[in-house]
């Protein structure tokens, strides 16, 4: 795996923690379906959780979904102003005996980068030496996002967030805080420094990569998303299971039982989830149920 592009896709993968180019002269079209029956809709939105300054992503069809929604569901729920619940979580499981210092787990070769790294995030080194390997990694990806001009208040799952909100609808969650950090944490401490790698890199080689995977999103391009994906992950199988594969098949039981119920809601998750075919989407027609692409 690209070990540079990861920050990319984490980011496209809608992750709590996850200009690049202009907005596309031509209007956006993200990719929007929905699950229907007699009296069920669940719209699927694919998103990217920190996004630059004034994207421009919107469309008439989809303010349509989001008007005629009375729940909104992402992947967890993460108050950017408050992030007291998620520090607890990562807390929680970030911190284990016995952890080589930090310097030992990258190559000898990316040992300024991490230095670099450590110093610009402010976190304190012997902090960062106790965690897991994930966790650090997590602390320090934070860096890559600040310099490429991503912004989470700007991303689409804050904008919706404000959105139910302010019209006095529910929001729910796929996964606790908690449950989502877990993922990662039953990470191999391969897979894990494959992520500190990824987020000790300098993102001046990002702006172009995120920005095609950006722009790829903006269009609708669900084929190019998922064939970004699938190089990326071709060399870290674990890491496609453990973030891709097996959150879908957990969604994708919630989905079939919610569609028991009556109503009308939005669930927004990771576009990274949406394309390919381990995505969501065609978890639930393989399931046999009925899934349309609207936009």
């Amino acid at each position: 795996m690209r070990k540079s592009l990861i920050a990319r896709w984490i980011a496209a993968l809608g992750l709590a923690f996850a200009a690049l180019t202009p907005a596309a002269a031509r209007a956006p079209t993200p990719a929007l379906w929905a699950v229907s029956d007699r009296d069920t809709t669940i719209y699927l939105f694919g998103t990217i959780h920190l996004l630059p300054l004034k994207f421009d992503w919107r469309t008439a069809r989809f303010d349509e979904a989001i008007a005629g929604s009375q729940q909104l569901v992402v992947e967890t729920i993460v108050d950017e102003k408050d992030p007291g619940k998620l520090m607890a979580a990562l807390s929680s499981l970030a911190f284990a005996p016995g952890q080589p210092p930090m310097s030992e787990r990258v190559p000898a070769s990316k040992r300024a980068l991490l230095d670099a790294a450590i110093a610009k995030s402010g976190v304190p080194r012997a902090a960062l030496d106790r965690m897991e390997t994930w966790a650090a990694a997590f602390l320090l990806l934070g860096n890559q996002y600040k310099d490429m001009g991503l912004q989470a208040g700007e991303g689409v799952e804050s904008v919706l967030r404000k959105r139910f909100l302010s019209d006095g609808k529910k929001i729910g969650e796929l996964e606790s805080n908690v449950e989502q950090l877990t993922f990662f944490d039953a990470l191999s401490e391969k897979a894990q420094r494959d992520l500190l790698e990824g987020a000790i890199e300098q993102p001046k080689d990002m702006n172009k990569q995120f920005g095609g995977m950006l722009a790829a999103w903006a269009r609708g391009d669900v084929n190019e998303i998922a064939r970004s994906f699938n190089r990326d992950l071709a060399a870290s199988p674990e890491l496609k299971d453990a973030l891709i594969k097996r959150r879908n098949v957990n969604w994708s039981q919630w989905i079939e039982q919610r569609m028991a119920q009556p109503g009308t809601l939005l669930v927004a998750v990771g576009a990274g989830h949406l394309a390919g075919s381990d995505s969501l989407v065609e978890m639930l027609r393989r399931e046999g149920l009925k899934v349309r692409r609207i936009q």
